[in-house]
């Protein structure tokens, strides 16, 4: 039969009360009791209740994670992040991916409300903003990524995908490129849009017309880059911005089995870092979005609201991130032209 507190503290020969303040670290017992209970529990293997503790604590050390997927780097490194940082500070963090589908990420929420989580980070499908705005009023500590939650009441932490997408479009434009190709993602998406809003602005700013039949927006799949980069391959453009981080999956096997010269025929660019991408060849130049100071800032949101540092209220404000231009190999001078030309 599993330990109790009860029997812990008569084997002990301590009250119950004691028992559980010397086992949740209360200062008021005497080190030495402490000692003896927790020796105690430990040779009895008690588990102590966490719901009867969460129960009178209103705490139960638990964090969630909302993910639309692992399989991208930027979302496994808010993962690994957030699990270092929960270690630190004593809360676990459970993780739940949901493939961009709004009904699973409520369900999860739904979850995260039930059993009295101590707070969530929904990096996910940009959806259920009446679930995000009841944990907010509810007083959990709640931080939404990546993508905009309409009418949200918690604070949030994206990276600036369009200034990411500017930088991206400006490298090639400086090096004389004007026949730019876009492998985007869908325009209903936060990162989509904001992504194509920063492509076109650089090319309007540079006086160059923006090509319908090279600019292909879809979906957030390897099967989607493929064909966009055969349908890229058809136009012959001399640059390639790819924006879509799960589409590059597919889009880097069809540029390496074209036989097209990289960068010497296409420079090729994408946002979002992958290991792959420094390992590929030649390595891929990138505009990196900095996910580990993503995951760092939306951390340092939520501890302020488990912790109430924000005491009037969560804060109710938008943070962006500055991307970083990681210039490797996979672009160079337009083959087209000596220096930089207008059409």
């Amino acid at each position: 039969m599993p330990a109790t507190l009860n029997s812990v503290a008569a084997a002990a020969g301590v009250s119950t009360s004691t028992a559980s303040r010397a086992l949740s670290g209360h200062p008021a017992v005497l080190p030495a009791t402490r000692a003896r209970v927790e020796a105690v529990a430990a040779a009895l293997s008690y588990q102590p209740n966490r719901m009867a503790s969460a129960l009178r604590t209103r705490r139960t050390g638990l964090v969630g994670l909302v993910v639309n997927n692992l399989r991208t780097a930027t979302l496994h490194t808010i993962a690994d992040t957030l699990q270092c940082w929960a270690a630190e500070h004593d809360y676990q963090v459970l993780v739940c991916t949901t493939g961009g589908d709004p009904g699973r990420e409520a369900a999860f929420l739904e979850t995260v409300r039930a059993h009295h989580f101590d707070g969530v980070v929904v990096a996910g499908s940009g959806a259920n903003t009446e679930l995000v705005n009841r944990l907010v009023e509810e007083g959990r500590g709640v931080v939404t990524m990546n993508r905009e939650v309409p009418g949200s009441l918690a604070p949030s932490v994206m990276s600036a995908y369009e200034r990411a997408a500017r930088l991206a479009t400006e490298h090639l434009l400086a090096r004389g490129h004007t026949r730019i190709a876009t492998i985007e993602g869908p325009p209903e998406a936060t990162s989509g849009r904001l992504h194509h809003a920063g492509f076109v602005a650089a090319m309007s700013d540079a006086g160059v017309p923006v090509r319908a039949g090279l600019v292909h927006r879809g979906p957030f799949s390897p099967d989607f880059g493929r064909q966009a980069a055969a349908a890229v391959l058809a136009e012959r453009p001399t640059a390639l911005l790819v924006s879509n981080q799960e589409a590059s999956f597919g889009v880097l096997p069809v540029l390496s089995r074209s036989g097209v010269a990289i960068p010497a025929q296409l420079s090729v660019i994408c946002t979002e870092d992958e290991p792959v991408y420094e390992a590929w060849s030649p390595p891929l130049t990138t505009v990196d979005n900095r996910a580990e100071l993503l995951a760092q800032r939306a951390a340092a949101l939520l501890l302020a609201q488990l912790t109430g540092a924000e005491s009037d209220g969560p804060p109710r404000r938008a943070e962006l991130v500055e991307p970083m231009l990681v210039e490797r190999g996979s672009t160079a001078p337009c083959p087209a032209a000596g220096r930089p030309t207008r059409p």
